[in-house]
């Protein structure tokens, strides 16, 4: 059985797992991000005591992976300032642990390395076409086209959140009325203080906010959880991100005719609350028989995707 190394760096959490060919995982470890030269030799020291425990069991591990947020240049190995990780500015990672390890290397985004996982052990397993939306802080997508990861002519391929939606709207990817900025925490934030702020301007309560000074407090979550209790301005929120869903879902199933569309996050915790306004989209903007091909499915590895993901990213540098 292969062994694998998987380095998941994050802005607040970096974790490194030893799992096998069957994307089950091993060994972890995980540690605060602190500053960027802390923070690296945090993951080599990890790593060098990941791959001394493989072969104490009899293994070797037979590549690494990293999943990192963007952007990054997977091509050149390089970690080129992703606005969570202040500092790293053209960091040459995977050259860095090939000189320290000898072993094949390789660096994906973490929504194109998400999209493997879920692509080879998910809710995409056994599709050869397969959308995943990562619908969490932000929109991004991964891409995997006729049995391959997508990436474009310069790792930008899948940026889903930055088209424009509408005129205007909530803000997400810098641009007003984006796919992002309709369809994230963030943008789902932005739509709640704005249909609170018209609903207690009309004299009406809000279980999610009772005053204006609770705007800047709305999450997701308390959207949700404000929904499932039966407010009628969370119900709204949330009808609102179902129809923009269902028009970005309706561009990707015209243009790319996937058979698999995952989404995560947001989605997989709060679809319900999506679904209706979601299919009512899909089914008048999308191409009939295109849709009629595809499956629409929250993602399935929820906490644990993380890990998968750099453990594919591995996989893919053998």
């Amino acid at each position: 059985m292969k062994r694998y190394l998987g380095i998941d760096i994050g802005g607040t959490k970096c974790a490194l797992v030893l799992g096998d060919d069957q994307g089950r995982v091993l060994h972890k470890v995980r540690f605060e991000t602190l500053g960027k030269d802390q923070t690296l030799a945090h993951i080599f020291a990890k790593a060098q005591s990941l791959i001394e425990l493989a072969k104490s069991e009899g293994d070797e591990v037979s590549a690494i992976g990293v999943s990192c947020g963007g952007p990054l240049d997977s091509r050149l190995g390089l970690i080129q300032s992703p606005p969570n990780l202040p500092g790293w500015d053209n960091v040459p990672i995977v050259q860095m642990l090939k000189d320290r390890f000898c072993v094949p290397t390789a660096l994906c985004n973490d929504a194109n390395a998400c999209a493997l996982a879920e692509y080879r052990f998910g809710a995409g397993k056994g599709s050869k076409n397969m959308i995943f939306l990562t619908f969490g802080t932000g929109m991004g997508a991964g891409l995997v086209l006729d049995g391959k990861l997508y990436v474009g002519a310069n790792d930008n391929a899948g940026e889903v959140g930055h088209v424009r939606m509408a005129p205007d709207g909530p803000v997400g990817y810098y641009k007003k009325g984006s796919f992002e900025g309709f369809c994230s925490g963030g943008g789902l934030a932005q739509l709640g203080a704005a249909y609170a702020k018209e609903a207690l301007a009309a004299g009406k309560t809000c279980a999610f906010c009772r005053d204006e000074s609770e705007l800047g407090s709305i999450t997701a979550k308390s959207l949700a959880e404000a929904a499932q209790a039966g407010d009628e301005t969370a119900i709204a929120v949330w009808q609102a991100c179902g129809e923009m869903l269902g028009r970005g879902l309706a561009l990707l199933v015209d243009i790319l005719n996937p058979e698999c569309i995952v989404l995560g996050s947001i989605y997989a915790r709060s679809g319900a609350l999506l679904q209706e306004a979601m299919e009512k989209t899909l089914a008048g903007e999308a191409l009939p028989g295109s849709l009629a091909v595809c499956r629409i499915v929250p993602a399935a590895l929820t906490e644990s995707v993380g890990d998968m993901a750099a453990l594919c990213v591995a996989m893919m540098a053998e």
